[in-house]
């Protein structure tokens, strides 16, 4: 649902970035057609692959395919605030991982520079009981006060897509998670220790700013396997509300979907606070919600996407039908991942369907439709 452009904006270039060390062939195609949908939605042509000889008709604003590590690179593209990408710029690069989501064991522990302890108190009633760590030492000692409340979940920081989880019961297990660690990755970006859960429900809590359409949204998350049958990421069912988390929270939400939208409010207020040079247009958290080791209920922040991720198709057509639509209020978007050889439904978008070297066949595509909010 693509817009006239507004008179008053500058007509300029959308471009992708890719600055991530290997682009699977799906995600590029994704990129490709969020790009050409976000040009539609600011009134500007969209460039494809940014090429730093090329020259480009006005402003340009960038789709990178991860967060810009450090002020400086985001400087010499031009890029000085969040009208000027989809995703977000970080200081260091850890920052864009999940290891600032939890504390270090003991305050003045071995942590990367620029690290927050300021971040750890302020999304404390945000987040789930862990620790992050990066020594062998430090991980091994956390562990073992979290193992004796129950079973420890250990994740590999810069790990997407579910992967990269092991759920440990024992210091002997950890320490085979630990053996396989590289040294220099563990000491640059950390690994996550942190209480495991059961019957989880995971929701995810965004908001994106595009021109001037500002959209937030809650939603779950869906698991499926792929074609190697191991558990994966299948895609995100949201409810975006436009305007800020605000304008969300005026919405009829469960009160668990409540809960989650909150705890993302805090930890993403603590985050503009505790990263000097932060900044980003596009904001997702993920939020689980189940049992602990002892049966009882526990909600937290897991991480944060402040990058083009699975539910931004879902967000950008949002977008567009708020534009299309001065009067709605709210839309219902989801985006979905298939592996194997299947039929799209006739009512999507396709946004990619076929071979993909890594993964093998596959399809996603995006629905929407006007949200109705009920009261009762």
């Amino acid at each position: 649902m693509p817009r006239q452009p507004d008179t008053d904006l500058p007509v300029g270039t959308v471009v992708l970035y890719p600055n991530r060390v290997h682009e699977p062939e799906h995600e590029v195609a994704v990129h490709h057609e969020l790009g050409r949908r976000l040009a539609a939605l600011l009134g500007y042509g969209f460039g494809g692959v940014y090429r730093p000889e090329d020259d480009y008709p006005g402003p340009l604003y960038f789709l990178p395919s991860d967060s810009l590590i450090g002020t400086d690179q985001a400087r010499h593209l031009g890029i000085r605030s969040e009208a000027d990408l989809f995703g977000g710029v970080v200081p260091q690069a850890f920052v864009a991982t999940k290891a600032i989501t939890h504390p270090l064991l003991e305050p003045h522990g071995d942590a990367p520079d620029g690290w927050s302890r300021a971040f750890g108190e302020q999304v404390r009633d945000a987040v789930l009981a862990g620790y992050s760590a990066f020594t062998r030492d430090d991980a091994l000692r956390a562990a073992e006060r979290l193992l004796e409340a129950g079973p420890v979940r250990v994740k590999t920081v810069r790990a997407t897509a579910g992967r990269g989880q092991m759920r440990v019961t024992d210091a002997r297990q950890l320490r085979q998670v630990l053996d396989a660690c590289d040294p220099v990755e563990l000491a640059a970006y950390g690994v996550v220790l942190e209480e495991n859960l059961d019957d989880v429900v995971t929701y995810s809590v965004g908001q994106v700013r595009v021109g001037r359409q500002v959209a937030s949204y809650y939603g779950t998350q869906s698991l499926t396997l792929d074609n190697q049958g191991e558990t994966v990421y299948g895609g995100s069912d949201l409810v975006v509300a436009r305007g800020d988390f605000d304008a969300l929270l005026t919405l009829t939400l469960p009160e668990p979907a409540r809960r989650a939208v909150e705890q993302a409010r805090r930890y993403d207020r603590a985050a503009d606070a505790c990263f000097p040079g932060f900044f980003a247009s596009r904001r997702n958290y993920d939020i689980a919600q189940g049992l602990d080791g002892a049966g009882r209920s526990r909600s937290g922040v897991l991480e944060q996407s402040w990058r083009v991720g699975g539910a931004s198709a879902a967000e950008i057509v949002a977008l567009e039908g708020f534009a299309a639509d001065p009067r709605a209020r709210a839309f219902r978007a989801s985006t979905h991942e298939c592996f194997g050889v299947g039929q799209v439904p006739a009512d999507a978008a396709v946004l990619f369907h076929g071979l993909d070297a890594d993964l093998g066949f596959m399809s996603k595509y995006v629905k929407v439709e006007v949200y109705e909010d009920d009261p009762q």
